[in-house]
C-alpha cells in the first residue's frame, strides 16, 4: 500500500481552509517543503515553519484563506515544454486562475516559471 504524503498534506490544508481555520500542521518531507515554498511565493499561504518532533518533524502552516481547491496529480504525467498551455487548460478552471506545480530538472516550480525557462517536467499538483 503506497501512501502519498503530499496528497495528505494538501488535503489537510484544503480542509482547514474550508472550515476557516488559520493554521494547520502537515507532516514534513523535502517535497512538501518545496511545494510549500512555491505556495508561499505565490501568496496561497502566509508562512510555514518546520518543527522537529523526533519522528521526522512537521510543518506548521499559516493559511491566508485564498485556496479554493488543491490536490495532487497522479500519475505524475510528463509535459513537454511546448505543451504548458494545453496542460493548464486541462487542470485549471480559467485563464490566470490558479497554477500547476511541476518538477523540472531546475527544481520544483510553477508551470508559468517552467514555460518562461523553456523546460518541461512532471506534474505534481494543482491549486486555485
Amino acid at each position: 500500500m503506497a501512501i502519498d504524503n503530499l496528497a495528505n498534506a494538501l488535503n489537510t490544508i484544503k480542509t482547514h481552509e474550508m472550515v476557516g481555520q488559520r493554521d494547520c500542521s502537515v507532516p514534513a518531507s523535502r517535497l512538501i517543503g518545496e511545494v510549500l515554498k512555491v505556495l508561499k511565493s505565490n501568496g496561497y499561504i502566509q508562512d510555514f515553519k518546520f518543527t522537529e518532533d523526533g519522528r521526522g518533524g512537521y510543518f506548521s502552516v499559516a493559511l491566508s484563506g485564498r485556496i479554493n481547491n488543491c490536490g495532487v496529480i497522479t500519475p505524475r504525467f510528463p509535459v513537454k515544454r511546448a505543451e504548458w498551455a494545453r496542460t493548464e487548460q486541462q487542470y485549471i478552471p480559467g485563464v490566470g486562475i490558479g497554477l500547476l506545480i511541476v518538477s523540472t530538472p531546475s527544481g520544483i516550480m510553477t508551470n508559468s516559471e517552467a514555460d518562461k525557462k523553456h523546460v518541461g517536467g512532471r506534474l505534481i499538483a494543482y491549486i486555485y
